[in-house]
């Protein structure tokens, strides 16, 4: 049997595991639009514990980290500090969210807005966003998947069909179960992750440079501006470095799909103990990093540093042990793109649609729509996976500039009394303008920050100034700050 038999039959024996897994999650379940989005708000520690993880956690993480590393040296280690400084946030108010969800039945983030500042016009722009910064990170998810495939069949099958065949499953089982499939598939797939990584992490290094010290010191030698800002960038120093770290640790609550797995958690505590145990999943992330760095000296001259991570192993390792590592790899990037089809497919649906086009729809209805744009947001990202050739973690910051400009919103709704709708709109409307003009115009980073940070920066200085000019309305929440 040839080696690309063996690898893609292995992926393929553990992408359908998880996508049987996926479907037997409805059983004993009506999947009302409830159930579908939030599981029943009944999931303990371990579950959310998972979900969240397998949120933030993604194809970005296990081939776009090592990417980064490989090409672009020492700003890839932005990676390693927004993970425990967004836990940290979270401590504080992940609770406070899951109350506002228990309180008020809300199901998406939009909803929380919706709640909060009562306007029908906000939240839509919040679900807007929401929908269109999650396409990029969806892109993420296919073009990882692509590249699993072809490299595991040593170049036999090409990444689009492999794309589509892998995201008609990851629809399919999102259309049946949703977030509760999505859950239950991250037990198998952290599990093959977790072992992965660290297995990957440090044996690559050992078994060409006798360890983790045996790779820096070689780095260092022959490549020591590889491993400092701006590493082999001409403008990634280190005011980008922070910016971009601190932009992407507040992201972590301004995506909708992490407010939904907060909506599924039984208890505002378990959140607050996930929010703490988080970290821990991290490691992943810094054993990426290493083994991106090994490649440089183990593999010279790849086209794209995306391919790293797993032509390495593809050199190292059997052919059996590259179907393990890409089949791990092919789960990651389907649960984290279910659970933002999910999302994203209830956002348009429930707080899009509804409210401005057919606000006489009936429940029913918005859940019919919903699971029909779980397959018109998949074909869109089909389609951009296929047609274009960004980096994965030039997506994930794409994605993040965008969707981070609802953190005021979130943040100020939580804390404060003061805060009105149309400050909130304003900021939000000037954050995205800003960060839009400078990618598109190619000025990103400017002056040495990141584009998403300046437009989050002026975003809370006009959402705070034209709430200070505008009318309070405190809607929904009758005593924020919601604290207890």
């Amino acid at each position: 049997m040839s080696p690309s038999t063996v690898s893609l039959a292995i992926i393929l024996a553990l992408v359908v595991l998880g996508s049987l897994v996926g479907f037997s999650a409805r059983f004993h379940h009506k999947m009302d639009l409830e159930q579908w989005t939030c599981a029943g708000r009944g999931f303990g520690l371990l579950l959310v514990w998972l979900l969240m993880a397998g949120e933030m956690l993604t194809a970005y993480t296990f081939l776009g980290v090592s990417g980064w590393a490989y090409s672009r040296g020492g700003p890839a280690l932005y990676a390693l500090g927004y993970w425990p400084l967004g836990c940290v946030v979270g401590v504080y108010i992940l609770p406070l969210i899951w109350e506002a969800g228990r309180k008020h039945r809300l199901q998406t983030q939009a909803d929380f807005f919706q709640a909060r500042y009562g306007s029908k016009y906000l939240s839509a722009l919040v679900a807007l966003v929401g929908v269109v910064c999650l396409i990029p990170y969806l892109q993420l998810q296919l073009t990882g998947l692509g590249l699993i495939v072809e490299v595991a069949s040593y170049g036999a099958i090409h990444r689009a069909p492999a794309i589509i065949v892998a995201f008609t499953l990851v629809a399919a089982f999102v259309f049946a179960s949703g977030v509760r499939g999505v859950a239950w598939v991250s037990v198998i797939k952290d599990l093959l992750l977790l072992g992965a990584a660290v297995f990957i992490g440090l044996a690559v290094p050992h078994i060409y440079f006798g360890g983790i010290g045996g790779l820096f010191r070689a780095l260092a030698r022959t490549r020591p501006s590889h491993l400092v800002m701006p590493g082999a960038t001409p403008n990634l120093g280190h005011a980008w470095y922070v910016s971009t770290v601190l932009v992407t640790a507040l992201s972590f609550y301004a995506w909708p799909h992490f407010f939904a797995a907060a909506f599924t958690a039984r208890s505002g505590k378990i959140l607050q103990r996930n929010a703490v145990l988080m970290p821990l999943y991290a490691v992943t992330l810094a054993l990426m990093l290493t083994v991106g760095f090994g490649a440089v000296l183990a593999l010279p001259g790849l086209k794209n540093g995306d391919f790293a991570m797993l032509t390495v192993v593809r050199k190292t390792f059997p052919p059996w042990f590259l179907g393990v590592v890409g089949g791990a790899g092919a789960l990651t990037a389907m649960v984290a793109a279910a659970i933002q089809l999910l999302t994203g497919a209830t956002l348009y649906a429930k707080n899009l649609f509804r409210p401005i086009v057919a606000p006489r729809s009936s429940d029913e209805q918005i859940a019919k729509l919903t699971k029909f744009m779980v397959l018109a947001l998949t074909a869109g990202a089909l389609a951009l996976a296929i047609y274009s050739s960004w980096s994965l973690v030039s997506l994930f910051l794409l994605g993040v500039d965008g969707v981070v400009q609802l953190f005021p919103g979130v943040i100020l709704g939580l804390y404060s009394r003061r805060v009105t709708a149309a400050g909130v709109f304003a900021g939000v409307f000037t954050g995205i303008s800003i960060a839009v003009a400078l990618v598109l115009t190619s000025h990103d980073p400017f002056h040495g920050l990141n584009a998403g940070f300046l437009g989050l920066c002026c975003n809370f200085a006009v959402t705070v100034l034209v709430s200070r000019l505008t009318p309070v309305r405190v809607a929904g929440f009758d005593e924020p700050p919601l604290s207890g």
